[in-house]
């Protein structure tokens, strides 16, 4: 696992243009569209012999009865961290920052990857999938898209769960520690402020949180590093 986490570390040799664009197709793209594949069958299975999960209501009917002025102030904020701009905003300063820090263009790039893989299985399986939105009141004006699968908890846990990665970088424990577990409690706070303000059922959010997760692995794997050494190359 720590090779995995570092492995921008023990191998920072630049890629060549072919080895980067074959990596790009064979390692990002091809396993998104397998994450395709599975998210868009899990929603026919839901919408379709699954009848919707009905058992799911319960849950939104139990974020509505503990509504309050306070946390509907509160999730209000917490959604603007999924929004597509903010998410793009900060991917970008972040991206920034990595190549003014390390001078690694190659390594950069990956907050950005990980967002546009989740945006594009987000946006195409919700498109294919169509599941409508619970049925409660809706404290936000419901986007274009469907509610499967959440979009807004998928884009905050691609680039949280990313952030995450890169944190292992912070040489104090202490500081690595509480960074990455307030970087882990962002996708988790998003997922519940969207059943607390009645924009999805549960499944849309654990979807939404796993295509995040996957897509933040793949963007992090999505070079091919040499890890054997034991110590960091430049």
């Amino acid at each position: 696992m720590s090779t995995f986490v570092h492995r921008y570390e023990l191998d920072s040799s630049r890629p060549a243009a072919r080895e980067f664009w074959r990596d790009v197709a064979l390692r990002a793209l091809v396993p998104a569209a397998a994450v395709w594949v599975v998210v868009v069958g899990l929603g026919f299975l839901i919408t379709g012999p699954l009848d919707n999960l009905p058992g799911e209501k319960g849950v939104n009917d139990w974020f509505v009865s503990i509504r309050t002025p306070t946390m509907n102030d509160v999730t209000a904020v917490i959604c603007q961290i999924g929004n597509t701009p903010i998410v793009v905003a900060i991917a970008v300063v972040v991206m920034l920052l990595l190549l003014w820090r390390t001078r690694q263009w190659w390594f950069a790039l990956v907050p950005g990857l990980a967002i546009g893989l989740q945006a594009a299985v987000f946006l195409t399986s919700s498109l294919v999938v169509g599941r409508e939105r619970p049925d409660v009141d809706h404290l936000d004006d419901a986007p274009p898209t469907s509610s499967y699968p959440s979009g807004h908890t998928g884009a905050s846990t691609a680039l949280y769960v990313t952030l995450a990665l890169v944190a292992q970088r912070i040489e104090n424990r202490a500081l690595r520690v509480v960074v990455t577990v307030l970087l882990l409690l962002c996708p988790i706070a998003m997922g519940s402020a969207r059943l607390y303000r009645g924009m999805h059922s549960l499944s849309d959010v654990l979807v939404g949180l796993a295509n995040g997760i996957v897509c933040a692995f793949i963007a992090w794997n999505y070079l091919r590093r040499d890890t054997s050494g034991a110590t960091r190359r430049s």
